[in-house]
């Protein structure tokens, strides 16, 4: 197969050269870039595009323009509800997730469902959508309140109560919370519903546009989740709810939130640059197993590392053009052998590789199916609900993009903490990467109104990106209580439907004499209110630790450690060990060490707590 650019898929048009004696043209959005210009926008665009004029083009796309209601039922499939759309008189699984939603939750579900169920009438089809009304377990009166007249869906008078205390953000009557403050205990969707609401009857004051805020997380005593802390049962719920909340919040709103559908593109299947993630990770992982981020860009990396992040104008001046593609040619052949020089690499020639790398990625990172949503984030009025949505858009990432854009994210991060010295500031970052994490065919601009808007928007999102990675990447606690709700549900389900009574009562009896004297142990430690801590990785396998109201993850591994720490093996580190929450509501859950104890336990009584390495 060709050598193929990504080049062929944003090509943009000439942009029209700012006449003199006329303004540049500005969008709201362009304000939030402060005082800097887009100049290095459109010199690192130029770049981009005189390099590509080298490339031969290749028309690879094939794209396909979805029906009516398409695009609704490919949402309904990504939300795990896809046997809604199948003639059953009782889609459990659908079922069980839709018992968790909340208001705003089950309105944009509600939403797409009827927009289905109008094509498919329009279309004449003979497929039964079952009635929004059976679906929700809602009378007709409850079903026509789901929503108001825009659609808004309206919380009750007990969300709305919680809300206005802990919600984040000002309250009228002066609540808790605060502008800064990032509240996961309730649905981001709901509280947008509760802010639009109190913005009809108070004008509430308006944000600069050049503010960027310290958003804090606020803090859950039973532990802060993380991406790659859940076991991937848990993770897939995770996706589904995320989807449904995205639309909610986006409904809330108004702002049309339209998936793209995933593109057929012609690439190569081996080598370094035009390779997708997920195949350059399979080829990666033969030669180091466990390879979670592409070896050639954390080398690429490093390497730009090595020679000092205090160089003036990293990532904005470009490596020579003749000898980026030198170099570029020479890694497609040697980097897997390991012959390839890299003390020949110049720190700005690097720097190219790595955003060349980037941007000839044939799916683009931040995926077809999402990178209009990313740019759509904008829309959003407030800065805490952007940041609110592009949480959740992290949470839809697949995990190969997930993990190569957090690598990124980081690394970007440690060249403007060296501001001083190579003059990158956030700003600088963001505008100068921008167009190569969001130039793709699909956004392409037609004309210079549209080029600009995507230019501040782009370099505004990547702003967003940059600052509040450390945010991103957390799982609100209002999902992990809906995931953990509807493991409850599935097990409940799962009890009633066994059909091997028969052979559980001949196994009862024998299995009488040994839970008898176990069930004496367990019942009397949860008397007590203690806790049976596993660590297959210690001689003393087994631990029974009294749960105190101040008790921590971190304090029960501190106790393992200090008196078994003899027995641990080596090549395990203590940063490597984590106290694992497992079954119960849940399936496994890493614990962060600031989890209080007490407070888990009350949440989830009858899961195990094992201490192993986080990789096991």
């Amino acid at each position: 197969m060709p050598i193929r650019g990504r080049s062929g898929q944003y090509n943009l048009q000439s942009r029209t050269k700012h006449v003199p004696g006329k303004p540049p043209l500005r969008s709201a959005s362009m304000d939030s870039l402060d005082d800097l210009t887009l100049d290095d926008y459109w010199t690192e665009l130029e770049h981009i595009q005189s390099s590509n004029n080298d490339q031969e083009q290749h028309n690879d796309l094939v794209e396909k323009v979805p029906d009516e209601g398409e695009l609704e039922e490919e949402w309904l499939k990504e939300a795990g509800l896809s046997d809604l759309l199948v003639d059953s008189a009782d889609p459990i699984e659908s079922r069980v997730l839709l018992s968790t939603l909340t208001r705003t939750q089950a309105a944009a579900v509600q939403k797409r469902i009827e927009m289905v169920t109008q094509t498919l009438r329009k279309k004449n089809k003979q497929q039964q959508i079952p009635d929004v009304r059976s679906i929700f377990g809602l009378p007709t009166s409850q079903a026509e309140k789901i929503s108001d007249a825009n659609g808004t869906p309206s919380p009750s008078n007990n969300e709305e109560e919680k809300m206005s205390s802990v919600s984040g953000e000002p309250s009228v009557q002066g609540g808790q919370g605060t502008e800064t403050d990032i509240n996961l205990e309730i649905s981001f969707s709901e509280q947008a519903a509760s802010f639009k609401e109190r913005s009809k009857n108070n004008k509430l004051p308006s944000e600069e546009d050049t503010h960027m805020p310290n958003f804090r997380l606020l803090k859950d005593k039973t532990g802060t989740t993380k991406i790659g802390d859940l076991a991937p049962q848990d993770m897939r719920k995770v996706h589904s709810l995320a989807l449904i909340e995205l639309t909610a919040l986006f409904d809330a709103f108004g702002v049309d939130f339209k998936s793209h559908k995933t593109l057929k593109i012609k690439y190569k299947e081996s080598g370094l640059f035009g390779v997708p993630l997920t195949i350059l990770l399979e080829h990666d992982q033969k030669k180091v197993p466990g390879t979670k981020v592409p070896l050639i860009l954390q080398k690429l990396l490093s390497h730009i590392e090595a020679e000092g992040l205090d160089t003036e104008g990293l990532l904005r001046i470009p490596g020579a053009a003749i000898r980026v593609k030198s170099l570029c040619q020479e890694l497609e052949s040697k980097f897997y052998d390991g012959t390839f020089i890299w003390e020949n690499v110049k720190q700005h020639d690097a720097a190219s590789l790595l955003k060349l790398f980037i941007r000839e990625l044939p799916y683009p990172l931040l995926t077809v199916e999402y990178l209009n949503a990313f740019l759509s984030v904008q829309k959003l009025p407030r800065k805490k609900q952007q940041l609110q949505s592009l949480n959740l858009l992290v949470l839809l990432l697949p995990e190969s993009s997930r993990n190569t854009l957090k690598t990124l994210l980081e690394f970007l991060q440690r060249v403007i903490e060296n501001t001083e010295k190579n003059k990158m500031t956030l700003n600088n970052v963001a505008v100068v990467m921008a167009p190569n994490l969001f130039m793709f065919k699909e956004i392409r601009s037609k004309n210079y109104e549209q080029e600009l808007a995507l230019a501040t928007g782009s370099a505004s999102i990547m702003r967003f990106l940059i600052k509040y990675q450390t945010l991103l990447w957390t799982i609100p606690r209002f999902i992990m209580n809906q995931v953990r709700k509807q493991n409850i549900e599935n097990q409940k389900k799962a009890s009633k439907d066994r059909a091997m009574k028969k052979l559980l009562k001949k196994m009862a009896y024998d299995r009488e004499k040994h839970e008898k004297h176990e069930k004496l142990t367990v019942d009397t430690d949860v008397l007590q209110g203690v806790i049976r801590v596993q660590a297959p990785q210690f001689s003393k396998v087994s631990m029974a630790i009294q749960l105190t109201e101040d008790l921590k993850a971190s304090d029960v591994l501190a106790r393992f450690l200090s008196q078994d720490s003899s027995t641990v093996e080596q090549s395990v580190k203590r940063e490597e060990l984590c106290l694992f929450e497992i079954g119960g509501n849940i399936g496994e859950r890493c614990l962060d060490d600031d989890t209080y104890m007490k407070d888990l336990y009350q949440l989830n009584p009858t899961a195990e707590w094992v201490i192993k390495p986080r990789s096991q």
